[in-house]
């Protein structure tokens, strides 16, 4: 595989639940890139957030649904090799989370 394939790799499976997220990590950890650690970062607040959320009742399970979406977005971003951040949260997570990866 070349660099820009694994980067994308490590970006993409990070977003496929958190089983993928430590996959991503373990793949991440033998040839670290920016790109991967972007996305890790960033599926990371996601995964919390949603977690979070999960146990709030029924706004919580409706916020759920923007997480969901968020998700998709940043797969949608890491497909495309892309290292933007999803609205709203997306640059939070970066600064919380930026001695990860």
């Amino acid at each position: 595989m070349t660099e820009s394939t694994e980067d994308k790799t490590v970006a993409i499976v990070s977003y496929i639940t958190i089983i993928g997220w430590i996959v991503a990590i373990v793949l991440h950890s033998n040839n670290k890139t920016e790109l991967g650690a972007f996305h890790l970062r960033q599926s990371l607040g996601l995964f919390l957030t949603g977690i979070i959320f999960w146990w709030i009742p029924i706004i919580g399970w409706i916020l759920n649904i923007v997480v969901f979406i968020f998700l998709i977005l940043g797969l949608i971003y890491a497909i495309q090799g892309d290292k933007k951040a999803v609205p709203l949260v997306g640059d939070f997570y970066q600064n919380i989370f930026k001695g990860l990866a």
